[in-house]
């Protein structure tokens, strides 16, 4: 993967929203080849609607969220902190109780 010197202007790209089984998110995506950046926020009360079993790097930039692993496990993330999980490593799904914002990258090399 070779991805050319790139600058995102985050305030230019579309805000996609999606409903989780309660709350909202949205995001705003910009996409490479094998490679996706996003800039997600979860509403107040956000639950996501599905296990996730797709690796992902996510860095909690603001606010705070819990992310579940299907086997009970649970663990607090904070601003500073972040997670990373190699495709089919877990089962996973995020919710916040007072909303959060969250850097996520995800692509081939976590396969």
């Amino acid at each position: 993967m070779e991805i050319p010197f790139t600058l995102i202007d985050w305030s230019a790209l579309a805000l996609k929203t999606k409903e989780g089984s309660s709350g909202a998110s949205a995001q705003k995506v910009m996409e490479f080849p094998g490679l996706r950046v996003r800039i997600v926020e979860y509403s107040p009360g956000f639950m996501a609607d599905h296990w996730c079993q797709k690796g992902h790097i996510v860095h909690c930039l603001a606010g705070s969220f819990e992310s579940e692993m299907e086997s009970g496990e649970k663990f607090h993330l904070s601003a500073g902190m972040t997670y990373v999980v190699s495709d089919g490593m877990s089962s996973h799904k995020s919710n916040t109780k007072n909303g959060t914002t969250l850097l996520i990258i995800d692509g081939d090399f976590l396969k």
